[in-house]
């Protein structure tokens, strides 16, 4: 179901609890400025930069978060969880983000971005953000290609729907969660690893461009999304370059959001 109006663009520019002052700004977005933070772990400094995300979130009638990591996604969920009682999520991504600190092989809380979501990280935050999990039947995971072996395993257990990168195939999925206001998260890696120059984590071939853009459209003509997050894991030095803000541009377009930038690309 098209919903006509604008959306809010926020920026987030840290990938986990590192600032990246080279993030791309678009004209008429708000940045959320990074807090002082304490010489803490890293799950405490996240906590600050999500409460600041949640709350600008929360001032917003329909975000589109544009952000360096994808856990800061457990902000702009908790956010929206403050005016939707029931919140589904459809995830498109190269991985399945659904490791937990007992199966991670590396630690990287980065990949832990959905197991947040669904409550499956009790004790890694304190979670001041009163993010309640969201049920594995309101998942729609696109995707996630390149998953290691533990958390193959913990998604096969699991509820999560699982679909390919597919615009009738994500249709459809949305539509047998019924008419319940939905989430849409989309890391830039699940783009074929060939059109992605710089990412942080390529997962080699998989959908175009072009191909991800008609989930987008399919998406929005499909369900009521009420945020959107765009997971833009390129490089710090290549985040700012110009192919990374085309990338962005043209996921925004087909969520019905026109980018300006503030200034003419640095490379």
């Amino acid at each position: 179901m098209a919903d006509h109006r604008a959306w809010d663009l926020i920026v987030t520019p840290w990938h986990l609890d590192q600032h990246l002052p080279d993030f791309p700004v678009p004209a008429t977005a708000t940045q959320v400025v990074p807090p002082v933070l304490p010489a803490e772990p890293v799950p405490a400094r996240m906590n600050l930069l999500h409460q600041a995300t949640a709350d600008a979130v929360a001032r917003t009638a329909k975000p589109l978060v544009l952000s360096g990591d994808c856990p800061t996604s457990r902000a702009a969920v908790a956010a929206l969880q403050r005016r939707h009682r029931d919140l589904a999520v459809l995830w498109l991504d190269a991985h399945g983000d659904f490791n937990t600190p007992e199966i991670s092989t590396s630690g990287y809380l980065g990949g832990m971005a959905l197991a947040m979501l669904t409550g499956r990280t009790a004790g890694l935050f304190d979670d001041p953000l009163g993010l309640r999990p969201v049920p594995d039947t309101s998942v729609v995971l696109a995707d996630a290609r390149d998953l290691d072996p533990a958390e193959h395993d913990a998604l096969a257990a699991s509820r999560v729907r699982r679909v390919p990168a597919d615009p009738a195939a994500i249709a459809t999925a949305l539509d047998h969660l019924g008419p319940v206001p939905v989430y849409l998260h989309l890391d830039i890696d699940v783009i074929d690893g060939a059109e992605l120059p710089g990412a942080r984590f390529p997962s080699g071939p998989g959908p175009s461009l072009a191909r991800i853009e008609e989930c987008l459209a399919a998406a929005c003509a499909t369900a009521d999304i009420a945020g959107a997050y765009l997971a833009c894991a390129w490089l710090p030095e290549h985040v700012n370059d110009h192919s990374a803000r085309q990338t962005v541009a043209r996921l925004t377009a087909a969520l019905g959001a026109n980018v300006a930038w503030r200034e003419a690309a640095v490379s």
